[in-house]
C-alpha cells in the first residue's frame, strides 16, 4: 500500500461542539479541511494499529466522498479493519451498537444530526470511543488542540471502495467489511421489546401508526422493523427514502418541522400513534391522536413504566437527564427510590454513568431518550418503547400521559429557540445574564421569588472531571425554573435556547396550554435576557 504524506496548514475553527464538528458543506470541501480534522483525531488516539474502526453516516450530501477519504486515511494510519454501513449509511444508534458488538476501537459518524443537508447546508463528523458513545471532552479538547498545529496528514493511494456491495475485501492487510446497516440493530430491538405482542396489536388494528422518517436515515430501519417484522402497512412510513438534502426539509422531529406528521396526527382521522426521527436517527418525537408528548414527559413516563418492557422488567438502576430537561423524571426517581443524575447537555455526559452501571435510562429535552443498550440516544428505540407501552397498558397516548400527571403532577414546560443570533449579540446576552446572577437571589417577581441564580457546573461522579459554564439557571421557591443556554449544534451564528418550567400539582389544571401557563415566566425571561430587545425579534424561531 502506497502511503502519501501531504503537507497542510491548520484551520483554527475545528473545535468540536456538543456532538462533533459541524460546518457548512463548503467549509468541509476546502482543501485539507476534512483531512486535517480526521488526522487530528488519529494523532490524538493511541494504540489502534491493527484495530477496528466503524464508519458510516446519515447519507446527507458529501457523505460518500467523505467516507472514501476517511477509508484511505484510516488505511494509511494503521487501522486493521473497517466496518462500514452499506452505501455509507449507519444511524447513530446503530453505529454505537456495531462498535460495541464488534469490540471496535471506535467509530467515525458522519452527520450533522437534525441540521439541514445539501450543497449549501450542513455536514458534520464526530468520533465515538470504544464504549460506543461520543468522545468525552478530554478527547474533543485534544482533537482541537492538535488541529491548531497540524502540518501534514497521511493518505493511502488506493481505489475508491464499492460501498454498495455487502461483503469483505482485503487491501494490503486492511480488511474492509460492508454490512447491511439495519440487521444488527433490528436484532437488538427484538431482544429488548415484546415483538410478538406488538405484531398482534398492529395486526388486530388495536394500534394504528404513522412514522415520519423525514427523508433521513431511519427510513430503511423503520421499514424493516415496523413493516417487515411487525406488520404495519407500508403507508405507515412516510418520507421513507433517505435523500442527500432530506427532500429540502429540516430533519428535526418537532411540530414545526414534521408538519406532514403533525397535520395528520391532529386531524379527525389520526391514527393511534405517531412519531418522527431526525437526520441520523437518534432523536424522536412522540404523538398520539390529537396529542403531543413533550420529550421531558416522555422520559418520565418511560421511567415510571419501564418494568412493562421485557428488557427492563427487573427495574431501573437509576436515571439521568440533562440540566435543562424538566424535573418530571426526578419525581419518578423519588417515588421509586432510585438515583437521578443531572448532567450538562450532550449525550457524552451520560456515558460514564451508563458504563458504571449507575443508570439504565437517560434523556434530554431536545427529543433524545435512550438506555444502556447503546451509548447514544435512540429514536426508533423510543418509538418501540411507546408502542410496547400502548400494547401492554391498553391505553391511548393521551390517557397514558394524563394518568402519569395525576400520579406525579405535571411539569409544564417549553423551550424557545432564537436561531442564528449574531455571535456578538448572543455573547452580550450571556454576559448581561452573568452580571445579573449575584443580584437575583431573594428578589420577588410577582408570584416568583428567586431561590438560586447560577451558572451550572458539573462534576462527573465517576471520573471526577468538571465541566463549567453549562448554562445559566434561575430557580424559584415554587420549583419553577428559567434556563438560558447557547447551543453548540448550529453552524450559523448562535442559537439562544430559553427553557421554562413550572410544576402544577392540581389535576384540574393539567390541561392548560403551556404557553399560557408559562406566560409570566416567558415575560420574566425577556426581562432578564433582553433577547427581543437586543435582536429586534418579536418571537422565537421555534417553540417546543
Amino acid at each position: 500500500m502506497q502511503i502519501e504524506t501531504i503537507t497542510t496548514h491548520p484551520y483554527h475553527d475545528q473545535n468540536p461542539g456538543t456532538s462533533g464538528l459541524r460546518k457548512k458543506v463548503k467549509v468541509f470541501q476546502q482543501s485539507g479541511y476534512l483531512e486535517n480534522f480526521v488526522q487530528s483525531i488519529f494523532d490524538s488516539l493511541h494504540d489502534f494499529t491493527g484495530k477496528t474502526l466503524v464508519l458510516g453516516g446519515d447519507g446527507r450530501y458529501f457523505n460518500r466522498p467523505a467516507i472514501q477519504t476517511i477509508i484511505k486515511m484510516a488505511a494509511a494510519n494503521g487501522f486493521g479493519e473497517l466496518i462500514i454501513g452499506q452505501g455509507g449509511l449507519l444511524s447513530t444508534p446503530a453505529a454505537s451498537h456495531i462498535i460495541r458488538k464488534n469490540n471496535a476501537f471506535g467509530g467515525l459518524i458522519l452527520s450533522a444530526s437534525h441540521n439541514p443537508g445539501g450543497p449549501d447546508e450542513d455536514f458534520g463528523i464526530k468520533y465515538n470511543v470504544g464504549n460506543g458513545g461520543p468522545a468525552p471532552e478530554k478527547y474533543t479538547n485534544a482533537f482541537y488542540q492538535r488541529s491548531l498545529t497540524i502540518d501534514s496528514y497521511k493518505i493511502a493511494q488506493i481505489e475508491d471502495i464499492d460501498l454498495d456491495r455487502i461483503g469483505t475485501q482485503q487491501i494490503d492487510g486492511l480488511t474492509i467489511t460492508i454490512i447491511d446497516p439495519v440487521t444488527d440493530y433490528a436484532e437488538l430491538m427484538q431482544s429488548i421489546f415484546d415483538f410478538n405482542l406488538l405484531k398482534q396489536s398492529i395486526s388486530s388494528d388495536y394500534i394504528s401508526l404513522l412514522f415520519d422518517a423525514m427523508h433521513a436515515i431511519t427510513g430503511p430501519y423503520a421499514k424493516r422493523i415496523l413493516v417487515d417484522m411487525l406488520g404495519a402497512t407500508p403507508d405507515s412510513i412516510i418520507n421513507a427514502e433517505p435523500l442527500e438534502d432530506f427532500g429540502g426539509h429540516h430533519p428535526d422531529p418537532n411540530l414545526a418541522h414534521a408538519q406532514e406528521l403533525a397535520e395528520r396526527m391532529f386531524s379527525p382521522a389520526a391514527p393511534v400513534f405517531g412519531a418522527a426521527s431526525d437526520g441520523d436517527g437518534d432523536r424522536n418525537m412522540i404523538t398520539g391522536s390529537n396529542f403531543f408528548v413533550t420529550p421531558s414527559d416522555s422520559l418520565a413516563i418511560m421511567a415510571a413504566n419501564a418494568h412493562l418492557i421485557p428488557a427492563y422488567a427487573q427495574g431501573l438502576r437509576g436515571v439521568a437527564r440533562s440540566m435543562p430537561t424538566s424535573q418530571a423524571v426526578d419525581r419518578v426517581a423519588v417515588r421509586y427510590n432510585i438515583p437521578c443524575y443531572e448532567t450538562p447537555t450532550g449525550w457524552k455526559f451520560f456515558g460514564n454513568l451508563l458504563d458504571a452501571g449507575k443508570i439504565t435510562l437517560c434523556g434530554e429535552e431536545s427529543f433524545g431518550t435512550g438506555s444502556d443498550h447503546v451509548r447514544e440516544k435512540d429514536g426508533l428505540w423510543a418509538v418501540l418503547f411507546w408502542l410496547n407501552l400502548i400494547a401492554r397498558k391498553r391505553q391511548s397516548v393521551a390517557d397514558i400521559v394524563h394518568e402519569h400527571w395525576q400520579k406525579f403532577g405535571r411539569d409544564i414546560y417549553c423551550r424557545h429557540d432564537y436561531e442564528a443570533v449574531d455571535m456578538d449579540i448572543a455573547n452580550g446576552i450571556v454576559e448581561h445574564l452573568r452580571s445579573l446572577l449575584p443580584t437575583l437571589q431573594g428578589q420577588t417577581f410577582g408570584e416568583y421569588t428567586v431561590k438560586y441564580a447560577d451558572e451550572f457546573s458539573y462534576e462527573d461522579s465517576v471520573d471526577g472531571s468538571v465541566s463549567s459554564n453549562q448554562g445559566i439557571r434561575i430557580g424559584f421557591e415554587n420549583g419553577s425554573r428559567i434556563i438560558f443556554r447557547l447551543s453548540g449544534t448550529g453552524t450559523v451564528g448562535a442559537t439562544l435556547r430559553i427553557y421554562l418550567e413550572r410544576f402544577e400539582a392540581d389535576a384540574s389544571k393539567h390541561d392548560q396550554d403551556a404557553q399560557a401557563a408559562l406566560a409570566e415566566l416567558i415575560d420574566l425571561a425577556e426581562q432578564f435576557c433582553e433577547v427581543k430587545k437586543r435582536t429586534g425579534r418579536i418571537e422565537p424561531n421555534v417553540t417546543t
